[in-house]
């Protein structure tokens, strides 16, 4: 009878124990002097995630990376991985690794001796050793450049070791700190494809740190953008870029034409200086002034033809035409203080000119109303474009 209930107290336990790879930021605060940089920030990553930490510099992403990896330590709160915390370890401690924008590759070592460098720190035998190197190069597509130093490596080939070298001990948790901020642009949309797949193959839990909006949408099952040490919103990326939770969200991630006014029609609108926006979505409740937004590619432009006055309608002065390949981006002086950002698929994008007298529409399904968020604004997140 005892047996029995051992094993079934043992089973339930196999079941409820926490999974490999999980984080939980509970309440944690760092501060540096009298400078708050989390500021009481919850946060449950969950084991295989792929979860992007986005924001602009000093925002507290990278120091929330840096208390996971185990190199700050926060003054509140806890953190736990794989559900055991982990303040009192250090670093290695820590079933995690880090990659950083800054390579870190050893240049006299060889390729195939940095990613064994820390499976030699922890005395492991030279067999395993090289088959786990060998098994890291496989993974990052880099066997045949196993004897080269890493100065006779491309930027991106240099990453690609980077990673083999965090990856060779299939740490539960894998951070990354701006990893491709040194690559030129097409290498890095190529590194981004790479990595997410990667990542999708390996089921390692990936938190990964950047400023640049495109990395986060193309690669994350959720993005956390952060504010002031805090999570402005915290999402999957369709969530993020079409529903997002506040202006400085809708400003941060993707391009947006603002525009500031009186709240009027019970919530329903903004009336701005050059038009009243009106919109479907959840009036706003409480506010006096503010913000209309509208993305670039829900504009119609057409040369003008009618002067008429009409909700989600606004005329002006077409100023600039920019070719980007496969969209057509136009740039509208509504009036000396604002501008209009429009950008249509090439194909059915309209033949005008600089100069050309233009009306651009749009519908209320496109149009998001904010309460007007003035820290924001002055911090640059939603100040409507100009000219």
């Amino acid at each position: 009878m005892s047996t029995a209930t051992d094993a079934q107290a043992t089973s339930q336990t196999a079941d409820t124990a926490p999974a490999r790879g999980g984080v939980v930021i509970d309440r944690v605060t760092k501060r540096y002097g009298d400078q708050v940089a989390v500021d009481d920030l919850s946060l449950t990553i969950e084991p295989g995630e792929f979860i992007s930490l986005l924001g602009p510099s000093g925002c507290g992403k990278t120091t929330t990376l840096r208390m996971i990896a185990g190199f700050e330590h926060p003054d509140a709160g806890d953190i736990r991985i794989s559900g055991t915390s982990v303040l009192a370890a250090p670093p290695y401690r820590r079933d995690v690794n880090t990659v950083f924008q800054a390579y870190a590759l050893f240049p006299h070592l060889s390729v195939a001796e940095n990613v064994a460098y820390g499976l030699q720190q922890r005395r492991t035998p030279k067999a395993e050793v090289r088959e786990k190197v060998s098994a890291a190069l496989d993974m990052v597509q880099m066997r045949r450049f196993a004897d080269r130093k890493p100065t006779q490596l491309s930027g991106g080939q240099q990453q690609r070791i980077a990673l083999a070298r965090a990856l060779v001990n299939r740490p539960a948790v894998l951070l990354l700190d701006e990893p491709l901020g040194a690559l030129d642009r097409q290498l890095r949309e190529e590194m981004q494809l790479e990595l997410k797949l990667l990542q999708s193959r390996l089921g390692i839990t990936f938190v990964f740190v950047t400023h640049d909006q495109g990395e986060a949408l193309s690669m994350s099952d959720r993005i956390a953008i952060m504010r002031a040490g805090r999570i402005e919103q915290l999402a999957d990326a369709d969530t993020v870029y079409a529903r997002p939770a506040s202006a400085y969200v809708a400003a941060f991630v993707g391009q947006q034409n603002f525009f500031t006014g009186d709240v009027v029609e019970q919530g329903a609108a903004v009336n701005s200086p050059h038009t009243l926006l009106r919109s479907i979505h959840s009036p706003l409740s409480g506010a006096a002034q503010g913000e209309a937004a509208v993305r670039p590619e829900n504009i119609r432009i057409a040369a003008q033809t009618d002067a008429t006055a009409a909700p989600n309608t606004v005329g002006g002065e077409l100023i600039g035409v920019s070719h980007l390949g496969d969209t057509m981006q136009y740039l509208v002086r509504l009036g000396a203080d604002q501008s209009l950002i429009v950008r249509r698929p090439t194909p059915d994008a309209p033949a005008l000119r600089v100069g050309d007298a233009v009306t651009c529409t749009w519908s209320p399904e496109h149009v998001l109303l904010f309460p007007r968020d003035a820290a924001a604004e002055e911090g640059g997140y939603v100040a409507p474009p100009t000219a």
